[in-house]
């Protein structure tokens, strides 16, 4: 397994996405934690929309680039249950770490909407790749934060805890 592939689902420089979101309910998901700006639900839902939009760019599908920084987190009416939003996150992942294998393609030259007034970036597959191991590395990072203070962390899988 690369590292790139290990940074994506592994156990790399953090704990595995599959172990940070283990043993978390619906009801969990969606607790408020005081003064936190957003969920556990919140934060996974926003990594899983940014995957997205970067399989999107690999595939060749130009998705524009949200005009807020608000459409990239669910909205207060959104009811997709837990279970559901996981497995998108999971399918996303598995394709990204298809990408990531692909050794051919990781060279491939890719154009990515930038925000609202900036002109288009080009970069490879691997550099989009890496850029989302760093995103999903920041926002896994809060749900950890977000566990910890909700007194629900490690997970029997374990996990870092300092």
């Amino acid at each position: 397994m690369s590292e790139l592939v290990r940074a994506l689902i592994g156990d790399s420089a953090a704990t595995p996405p599959s172990h940070i979101l283990e043993g978390v309910s619906e009801d969990l998901a969606r607790r408020p934690v005081p003064s936190a700006p957003h969920t556990i639900y919140d934060e996974l839902w926003h990594i899983t929309f940014w995957q997205q939009v970067t399989l999107d760019w690999v595939n060749s599908i130009e998705t524009p680039f949200p005009m807020h920084a608000s459409a990239g987190f669910p909205d207060k009416n959104d009811h997709e249950p837990w279970e559901q939003l996981c497995r998108r996150f999971y399918h996303g992942l598995e394709q990204a770490a298809e990408f990531a294998n692909d050794e051919g393609r990781l060279s491939q030259k890719i154009r990515c909407p930038s925000r609202p007034g900036h002109p288009v970036r080009r970069m490879t597959v691997r550099e989009q790749l890496e850029s989302l191991v760093a995103h999903n590395a920041y926002h896994f990072g809060r749900i950890v934060l977000l566990r910890q203070l909700l007194r629900s962390w490690p997970p029997v899988s374990g996990g870092f805890s300092w």
